[in-house]
């Protein structure tokens, strides 16, 4: 995450918070599996770096509460697709390409963002399928 985010109302923008809005971190996640964390969100790249299928899901609000309009930055350098799903279909929906409760997969070497637009509700745009 960029130092210092998110920030608040009142918070001075210091060389250092500057500084760090030009570039992403790295988050490199090997497994077959993975769930976001609050540390995925502000300038993190997640790259799933494993060669076979894998899945990322995005967790309840009552897990982690990610604030509307986090956006969750997605690379798949592995050689199998990468899907992304709720990890409560029924809780939380993840849209992407107008349609409903998809789970939309990212091939390899292709980006996707996830996007929180309410609670509960995401919507997944980029090189997805």
């Amino acid at each position: 995450m960029a130092t210092g985010f998110p920030a608040a109302t009142g918070d001075v923008l210091s060389a250092a918070m500057f500084n760090g809005l030009v570039s992403y971190q790295i988050s490199t996640q090997s497994g077959a599996t993975y769930t976001f964390a609050s540390t995925d969100q502000y300038q993190v790249l997640v790259i799933a770096s494993n060669a076979s299928t894998k899945t990322f899901s995005i967790p309840t609000d009552v897990t982690y509460a990610f604030p509307n309009g986090t956006a969750i930055t997605v690379l798949n350098s592995g050689a199998g697709a990468l899907t992304i799903n709720a990890v409560t279909s029924g809780t939380t929906t993840v849209t992407s390409a107008g349609a409903t409760s998809a789970s939309p997969t990212v091939a390899q070497y292709k980006a996707a963002v996830c996007i929180k637009t309410a609670t509960n509700a995401w919507t997944v745009v980029g090189a997805v399928a």
